[in-house]
């Protein structure tokens, strides 16, 4: 049969293929459904949709790219955020973009993308966007660019996707888009709130709005999220023009807050001790702290997550997600520290490790925080929890053996994480990470100048560092 004139060769009227059904059979099959007793709902999706497999593909690419980019982004800027509960949500955020990212890749694979494929593509285009959102001049304009402006057109991209994909034969993506969208509501919504909070603080609400619209003009101006939407010209002046930007180095901290750097013993930093140091009080006040101070781990793995940018998409993901519970263990340091009667913030904050490793190559400053800290942790946990379960102390019983869960899994991540940053072996590794150590830690007089030459001991830097 010869295709229609009219038609493109790929499409075809439903005439051209009609049904040849027999009477007797469709009677049958009517006698049959009358005497099925079950009225199950109907279902009222029907086949359709504005998209072929390639074009389905075309766009989950770019959704899977934008994900990525927010994820290394948001990890870029987690240093120097100041303000604890944003800092708290951008680790909570970060794995929400690389959760969004992971989910993508699988349903571009299943669509017969190779991941390898996925994995290497790059749009110059995107970047320019997200290097003029990361030259932000602060965490406010920040999230303006990662919320009201990216945030918020992909959430309207991904819904749009759903009402014109073929919900039959597309299912497989809608339910991605659909999970994906469960976390987009709280974040944005938290957004909202954050922005009207910086802005009732003090904040120049003129000033977010025109970063706002500056954005909102460089979105357009590359077709939006799916590329295909009218191009406008691009907004004029461009930030990363006239500086590139560069991650922040130093970690930052509000108001609220007193820091120490110059040691890793709370009773040093504190100017007094609060409790006799082998005492279980002691034990449980620093075992608390240390979770609440593990804000620091957020901009450890925020930034290893940054600066290993593209080299191994998995390595990014498992980064992302120790971020996120990094942020959880932050969560649960300060909440148990007001149901043990503190005010979080009368107790100073340890900054020993991120002063470090800040401005450090990631594979030594990975190293630190896994070979060192969460082993290190992993050592003592047990006994501690015995000690709590002993002491019918439910608060840190419950709490530090969900943490152990967690520090376990970090160390088994980390092992495969430090493979992709580094070609070093172990002890070649951790010989230097001692060593930058060290002469980090002397020039902050955590220990003193007569040891300069020496390397601390790894309990030594456990202690001193005290993740």
């Amino acid at each position: 049969m010869s295709a229609n004139p009219k038609s493109n060769g790929s499409e075809h009227r439903s005439e051209e293929f009609p049904a040849v059904s027999f009477p007797e059979h469709r009677a049958a099959a009517r006698e049959r459904r009358s005497q099925y007793p079950y009225k199950f709902p109907r279902d009222p999706r029907h086949l359709g949709g504005k998209f072929s497999v390639k074009e389905n593909a075309r766009r989950l690419l770019r959704f899977f790219y934008f994900e990525r980019r927010l994820a290394q982004a948001i990890g870029s800027w987690t240093l120097s955020i100041p303000e604890f509960e944003v800092k708290l949500e951008a680790g909570r955020h970060l794995f929400y973009h690389a959760d969004a990212a992971k989910n993508l890749r699988g349903r571009l694979n299943e669509q017969e993308q190779s991941l390898k494929a996925i994995d290497s593509h790059r749009d110059a285009e995107i970047d320019r966007f997200i290097e003029e959102l990361l030259s932000a001049e602060d965490a406010p304009e920040l999230l303006v660019g990662l919320h009201q402006v990216a945030g918020k057109a992909l959430e309207v991209a991904y819904r749009h996707h759903i009402d014109n994909t073929d919900p039959i034969t597309d299912t497989p993506t809608i339910r991605v888009l659909q999970r994906i969208l469960l976390d987009y509501g709280p974040m944005l919504e938290w957004a909202e709130a954050a922005i009207a909070a910086y802005v009732d603080g003090g904040i120049d609400e003129s000033r977010l709005a025109r970063r706002r619209w500056h954005l909102q003009r460089l979105l357009g101006s590359i077709g939006g999220v799916t590329g295909i939407d009218p191009r406008c010209p691009e907004p004029s002046p461009m930030r990363c023009d006239a500086k590139p930007y560069e991650r922040g180095t130093v970690p930052m901290r509000d108001c609220r807050f007193v820091t120490f750097c110059n040691t890793g013993n709370y009773d040093m930093g504190d100017g007094k001790p609060r409790f006799d140091s082998e005492s279980y009080d002691n034990h449980r006040l620093r075992f608390i702290r240390t979770q609440r101070d593990e804000v620091d781990a957020i901009e450890a793995f925020g930034t290893f997550l940054w600066d290993i940018r593209f080299k191994d998409f998995e390595a990014e993901y498992d980064l992302a997600r120790i971020t996120w519970d990094e942020a959880r263990h932050t969560e649960i340091g300060h909440q148990s520290l007001l149901a043990m009667g503190y005010d979080p913030f009368e107790l100073p904050n340890r900054l020993t490790g991120s002063t470090c490793r800040g401005p450090m190559e990631p594979a030594y400053a990975m190293a630190e925080i896994n070979l060192f800290g969460e082993v290190g942790v992993l050592k003592t946990i047990g006994s501690f929890i015995d000690e709590a379960k002993e002491k019918d102390d439910a608060l840190l019983y419950h709490n530090a053996d969900f943490i152990r869960s967690d520090e376990r899994t970090h160390v088994r991540k980390g092992q495969r994480i430090i493979r992709v940053m580094t070609d070093l072996g172990m002890q070649d590794l951790e010989l230097r990470t001692r060593e930058l150590f060290t002469e980090c830690l002397v020039s902050l007089g955590a220990i003193s100048k007569d040891m300069d030459l020496f390397t601390v001991s790894r309990e030594d830097l456990e202690e001193l560092v005290g993740e």
